[in-house]
């Protein structure tokens, strides 16, 4: 006999429907066969639905049983095709009705014991349920919630192989799964970390404010200790709250690398991803035999840090132009292509030379100016390109660390940010830009108006400083957000003058 079970596989982070055709028949020797480009997992999933089926109760048929996995020209990986094998099997002796599982897309692990254990993508398969209009989505019990986030589609969870055969046969009437989205965001939007935890590095905060207003890249120089992995991670609790249509973004990239919580069933907090220098750039921008998404997707709607930003492998750096300038980085293979989104926050973080104390008023630099030549010419140019601030991050001297002033919380910081940001929301609105750090050239000469007094110092920095072309583009940017900051709708004179103090290493003639 023959059936047919719905289910799903994950190309990218978009589920694919996959029809599992299962075949039973009578004659010849007992043989199992799985066809439809299945990787090793897929394949091993025989032995765990045949130990599952037995430990369970359930007859498995000693006969020849044919698995198609269609379309037959897509690979099919993980185990998340047991639970449908399984199910096909049952209905293909019987034991099920198959009108009881039409219109139901279905995935899940099994374990021998007939445990459902839960499987990546569940997000990505609800999306899809519901854009195929499906009766219902069944998964494994800890991935409901997370499917269940998706309005439009119901979701069942399931705890075992036999109460799930249960439901199917009416004998259990299981309610389909809920949720709260409101309440959902709001209990997984609260960040560990605060900006009232950094004493001192005033100006350094200033700067990080501006950088989360509109949405400017961020290079901190400064020695070691003094900071910038500490301030580094409190820029996710200034940004503006993720909406709903972010967070769904955002979980989706996860829960199709499995880094979601048992239970968790959206994330809410904006991603902070910070690499070790050692990653390659697979790692970085995503790829692999099966494409898997990078560390800038990872961050996408977040923030991606990258400490000690010389000792990066030069090809490493040089593959987050793309996803930089773009907001997505696109893999190619022989046989297909897969974008994935990484509209990300780069914060970067150097010390001033090799020893790190070049600058430092309490230690001696040891390096010579071929060697301090050397270490910053790892940073290429078009990556510098891309990068609105610069900002020196000085060690932090013992008056400040020994005050009990605790500085000012994240949230003060946050509403300014978000007023900002609403600005720039409003005035680019008719051009399908979100912010400053995005505008072109036709947006700096439109929005960007300076004062005269503003018009002469600008001049002034330009003639003296030897500030090159995307150094000026770079300050308007910046000054429109100081000015937003500020309520101010003209770019005035402390403006620019602000926006220049942020070009430290075309000061410095890097």
């Amino acid at each position: 006999m023959l059936s047919r079970i719905l289910s799903a596989t994950l190309i990218g982070i978009d589920a694919h429907i996959v029809e599992v055709e299962v075949d039973i028949a009578s004659r010849g020797l007992p043989h199992f066969s799985t066809v439809g480009l299945p990787d090793t997992a897929v394949k091993e999933s025989k032995d765990r639905v045949k130990a599952a089926l037995k430990n369970t109760g359930f007859n498995f048929p000693l006969k020849q049983i044919t698995v198609n996995l269609a379309p037959a020209d897509i690979k099919k990986e993980g185990s998340s095709f047991d639970l449908p094998i399984a199910l096909g099997i049952t209905v293909a002796e019987g034991i099920v009705a198959p009108r009881a599982v039409e219109g139901y897309m279905i995935s899940g692990e099994l374990s021998l014991d007939g445990r459902i254990k839960p499987v990546r993508g569940s997000l990505s398969m609800a999306i899809m349920a519901r854009q195929k209009k499906l009766k219902g989505l069944i998964l494994p019990l800890e991935n409901a919630k997370e499917a269940a986030v998706v309005n439009g589609v119901q979701v069942y969870g399931f705890k075992t192989f036999p109460d799930f055969i249960e439901f199917l046969k009416g004998a259990n009437n299981l309610n389909t799964t809920t949720i709260d989205i409101s309440s959902a965001i709001k209990e997984n939007s609260l960040y560990q970390d605060d900006f009232a935890d950094v004493k001192g590095q005033e100006h350094v905060k200033r700067a990080l404010e501006v950088a989360a207003a509109g949405e400017h890249n961020v290079l901190m120089i400064g020695p070691p200790g003094s900071g910038k992995t500490m301030l580094a991670k409190r820029i996710p609790t200034i940004l503006p709250d993720m909406t709903f249509e972010e967070a769904l973004q955002t979980t989706r990239i996860h829960s199709v690398m499995g880094m979601l919580k048992s239970g968790q069933p959206l994330l809410a907090t904006r991603p902070f991803r910070s690499p070790h220098h050692t990653l390659s750039d697979v790692a970085m921008v995503g790829g692999g035999q099966i494409p898997k998404p990078g560390e800038v997707s990872l961050s996408h709607n977040g923030v991606l840090f990258l400490d000690e930003l010389p000792e990066f492998k030069r090809n490493v750096l040089e593959v987050l132009r793309q996803p930089i300038e773009d907001g997505s980085v696109t893999i190619s293979r022989a046989t297909t292509s897969i974008t994935y989104p990484a509209s990300i926050m780069l914060i970067c973080a150097m010390n001033p030379c090799p020893c790190g104390y070049l600058g430092d008023d309490h230690h001696q630099c040891t390096c010579t100016p071929s060697q301090i030549h050397r270490y910053r010419q790892r940073v290429s140019g078009p990556l510098l390109d891309r990068i609105d601030i610069h900002v020196e991050v000085p060690a932090v001297p013992y008056k400040e660390l020994s005050k009990d002033f605790c500085g000012e919380p994240s949230q003060n910081i946050k509403e300014r940010v978000q007023n900002a940001k609403g600005k720039q929301v409003e005035r680019f609105k008719k051009d399908n830009l979100f912010s400053n750090a995005k505008m072109r050239s036709k947006h700096i000469k439109k929005y960007c108006a300076l004062t005269s007094d503003a018009q002469g110092i600008l001049e002034n920095a330009m003639h003296k400083l030897g500030f090159s072309a995307r150094a000026y583009t770079r300050i308007l940017k910046v000054s429109r957000t100081i000015a937003d900051l500020a309520e101010s709708e003209q770019i005035s004179a402390e403006h620019i003058s602000e926006a220049i103090q942020y070009r430290t290493l075309d000061r410095e003639m890097f």
